[in-house]
């Protein structure tokens, strides 16, 4: 009896192209920023539950770099401690923990002290001896945006980032740049030290299930992409509602705002996914080239009529009572910085013309 093809992952339209089955090459990831938020709430979780699905390579490591005074053991235990509070997958595996917390290891400087970056190159000459990591470097920068200039200028002035054997990656969290201006100068500032293909700018919304389930949702339902238009849709919304404040970013968020730090990036991704053309393929570069043709497409907004800005008051949340964002740590007790902001955009293109995106 004939017997059906076994269904294979290439029938995903999203793994098209993709090597299936391949093992990581031992690394070494810089984390500049390891003592902040981003690492303890995101980063050291999904590491450990990478390696508690066995996806890390044997020798992986992490050095954590800030100028927070903590001794090697004292960064171990905060990062246990992240993992204990944050990871998806509890309770935390003591056995995986333990050969995560082997490979971890801080040095402790400011992000512009050129010495720093020397006591940097030896240890991490000394995972390359120990651990076999062979000169593999992932630089992760998890700091405040105004020291990602002076971070890459350093890694190439010490030359960390050119030296010894192995592959070489930057991977820059937003916001990149605070505008047009300074974020060209920021990818200026990068290509003198990286070229192009070593430079990953993250955006950690689009790894997120649902987000990723949008492109199936659209390009492998037939069903669901021929009325994908204005003929069928009145209207597309798409909301990112928290019921956390900004906790200790009140720095950040002083110069950033909802704006820049939710719209600009978070929701224009979204919305370019929603709106995109299908791609001939699903390769990163036709990806990219058609979430462009949409941005390229938003209508001039008119300020006045089409945003809408505001800023959270005292209140309880969860049956807690919360303070305002003027009364949070480091922020003006008059501060007009927006915690909320809803855009209305229309996008000029046959799909989309005269359907509204509220954002």
């Amino acid at each position: 009896m004939a017997q059906a093809p076994a269904a294979t992952l290439t029938q995903n339209v999203l793994r098209e192209g993709l090597i299936l089955s391949r093992t990581p090459d031992p690394a070494v990831m810089v984390i500049f920023g390891a003592s902040g938020d981003l690492t303890a709430r995101k980063l050291m979780p999904a590491l450990y539950n990478l390696a508690l699905n066995r996806y890390l390579p044997s020798g992986f490591s992490v050095i954590g770099v800030a100028d927070t005074p903590l001794s090697e053991d004292d960064f171990r235990a905060h990062m246990a401690d992240a993992v204990r509070k944050f990871s998806r997958t509890q309770p935390v595996d003591r056995a995986v923990w333990q050969s995560v917390a082997e490979g971890l290891s801080y040095v402790r400087m400011p992000f512009d002290d050129l010495d720093g970056y020397g006591r940097l190159a030896a240890e991490l000459e000394r995972m390359d001896r120990e651990r076999g990591t062979n000169g593999n470097r992932v630089f992760y920068f998890a700091t405040a945006p105004q020291f990602f200039p002076v971070i890459v200028e350093r890694l190439g002035a010490s030359g960390i980032a050119r030296t010894g054997a192995g592959w070489k990656r930057v991977v820059i969290e937003k916001p990149f740049g605070h505008d047009l201006k300074t974020a060209k100068e920021l990818n200026h500032t990068i290509h003198s030290v990286f070229t192009e293909p070593q430079v990953y700018r993250i955006d950690h919304y689009l790894g997120k299930e649902t987000v990723q389930n949008v492109l199936v949702f659209r390009f492998a339902n037939g069903i669901f992409e021929p009325i994908w238009n204005r003929r069928y849709v009145d209207h597309i919304q798409i909301t990112v509602a928290e019921d956390i404040g900004i906790e200790r970013r009140g720095k950040y968020y002083e110069s950033s705002g909802a704006l820049r730090d939710i719209f600009q990036n978070h929701l224009l991704q979204l919305l370019s996914i929603a709106a995109m053309e299908p791609p001939p393929n699903f390769d990163a570069d036709t990806v990219r080239d058609e979430k462009v043709k949409v941005l390229k497409s938003i209508h001039p907004v008119d300020v006045d009529n089409d945003v809408v800005r505001g800023q959270y008051g005292p209140g309880w949340v969860g049956g807690q009572q919360v303070p305002g964002y003027r009364q949070e740590q480091n922020v003006s007790p008059n501060s007009m910085t927006e915690t909320y902001v809803a855009v209305r955009l229309k996008i000029d293109n046959w799909r989309w013309a005269d359907t509204p995106f509220y954002l």
